[in-house]
């Protein structure tokens, strides 16, 4: 894909040298600081509980839960305000650069329809990323020159890895990883293992 391969490449070589953490719990505080480029965010602010989700675009575990396991959790806990839903990036190839490229490029309404399609058509894109990607583009609004201009945008390509890279001081060392209220969810992410973690931490009605 033409998108600042060298920055690509580079800044991939530094976060994968840089090795692993091992925190299990975070500070909730220092976890939920803005992005430079903002959150992207499901649910109410007030929500008692906040899942924070760390994915790739072409990571097909991240595709999983998306198209099985999060339809539940937003059914259920999203939309009835128990659970705030924050989804921040983590590239781990050049495709899933480009596919977060193109999300962070769209107005802010389109983001979380883009990530949705990005995920539910992943094994056609992922194939022939470049054409596929731009066929996505197309449909949501872009033009050809919007696209490549996109693409080719270094501020959000750093602002996407500056995500990665704090990322990475929180332990998350693998994809998808996922924070409740600051405790990292280890094993295997059903909707029956997010239920056992999410339940004891609401209110009792």
């Amino acid at each position: 894909m033409k998108m600042n391969r060298r920055l690509l490449l580079a800044s991939v070589s530094a976060l994968l040298m840089a090795g692993p953490a091992f925190a299990q719990t975070v500070d909730v505080a220092a976890l939920m600081v803005p992005n430079e480029l903002g959150e992207m965010e499901l649910g109410k602010p007030s929500a008692p509980v906040t899942i924070v989700e760390y994915a790739s675009a072409s990571c097909p575990h991240c595709a999983s839960f998306h198209t099985e396991v999060l339809p539940t959790l937003v059914k259920d806990y999203i939309d009835t305000g128990k659970v705030r839903f924050s989804f921040r990036e983590f590239p781990h190839n050049d495709q899933a650069m480009g596919a977060f490229m193109l999300a962070r490029c769209a107005p802010k309404e389109k983001y979380f329809p883009l990530i949705d399609v990005l995920f539910k058509t992943q094994p056609d894109w992922v194939a022939n990323p470049l054409e596929g990607l731009k066929k996505i583009a197309l449909q949501a609004g872009f033009t050809e020159a919007t696209f490549n201009a996109c693409l080719n945008n270094e501020k959000v390509a750093k602002s996407i890895f500056a995500v990665r890279s704090k990322a990475e001081g929180f332990g998350v060392d693998g994809i998808p990883t996922f924070f409740i209220n600051g405790e990292k969810l280890d094993g295997e992410k059903t909707i029956e293992a997010f239920k056992t973690k999410l339940d004891p931490l609401l209110p009792k009605t």
